[in-house]
């Protein structure tokens, strides 16, 4: 018996199993992003008004309904441009990206030196280091330097009133490719309002790329990590240093290291002053 309504009804219950994994899948994309009360504020119309047509039989409004929901077709689509482009993206992107070689073991260590440099001297930061998807967008918004990346050209480059100094450094292929780039600010609602401006890009430019964030706040020297937007702040140097090697070396993407869920849940360090994302 038990065996004929399996064999009558597996198919139900695949099909019960994939509409689990979509909706879960699209509660993930569009958690904690502006798209999230938009779409309940959808499904809450829908639900009600099909209970309503059930309940009432209106004939005429189930023909408008009916009609009317052709257009959500090319309506969802640019409601939730930037959730659908962000998942796009990820789900075109690999997931493996480690400095294997020694070269770029050398370079892993040059660079956090180059930001534990920039935090004792308060001087702030922010770094995107390309991975899998290109970064040549926001390359383009600043000058194209392709230098190969020293401490004292971080320094220098970051440093208070340099013409360079507004905006985040793109690095690719261990050379920084380009400075004083414009980065997305993300538009997630976050419940530390602490997190300036500068924080708020590194997360911005990590929701639509899979990119490394390392931000250095020039009010407290505090450095700070972001991935797909996820924010992890208040790192000392030695914290700093294992969480670049368990994302690089480990080829890390997820969040099994304890970064926070929350941007900004961990370390709550005023970020007033990292707001010079804007030209002076």
């Amino acid at each position: 018996m038990a065996w004929e309504f399996i064999s009558e009804h597996w198919r139900d219950g695949i099909e019960i199993l994939i509409l689990a994994i979509a909706i879960y899948q699209i509660f993930r994309a569009f958690r904690a992003t502006r798209g999230a009360r938009i779409l309940v504020g959808l499904v809450v119309i829908l639900v009600a008004v099909t209970l309503l047509l059930r309940l009432f039989e209106f004939a005429v409004i189930s023909w408008l309904i009916t009609r009317a929901a052709l257009l959500l077709v090319f309506a969802v689509p640019i409601i939730f441009q930037p959730e659908l482009r962000n998942a796009l993206a990820k789900l075109g992107s690999s997931r493996f990206f480690s400095f294997s070689n020694k070269s770029q073991l050398d370079f892993l260590e040059v660079f956090e030196d180059a930001v534990v440099a920039l935090s004792k001297k308060r001087i702030g930061a922010l770094f995107a280091i390309e991975r899998d998807i290109a970064l040549k967008p926001f390359e383009e918004t600043g000058v194209i330097l392709n230098a190969d990346f020293s401490p004292e050209l971080a320094k220098t480059i970051f440093f208070p009133k340099t013409p360079l100094h507004d905006g985040g450094m793109v690095i690719a292929n261990k050379k920084i490719s380009s400075a004083a780039c414009v980065f997305p600010v993300s538009q997630r609602e976050l419940s530390d309002r602490s997190i300036g401006l500068r924080h708020r890009a590194a997360i911005g430019v990590t929701e639509e790329t899979d990119c490394v964030a390392v931000i250095v706040s020039e009010e407290t020297g505090a450095i700070s990590i972001c991935i797909e937007g996820h924010l992890e702040r208040n790192l000392g140097e030695e914290r700093f240093r294992e969480r670049m090697a368990e994302i690089f070396l480990a080829g890390e993407t997820n969040h099994e290291k304890g970064v926070p869920k929350e941007p900004g849940a961990e370390g709550r360090v005023a970020a007033a002053g990292d707001s010079d994302l804007v030209p002076d």
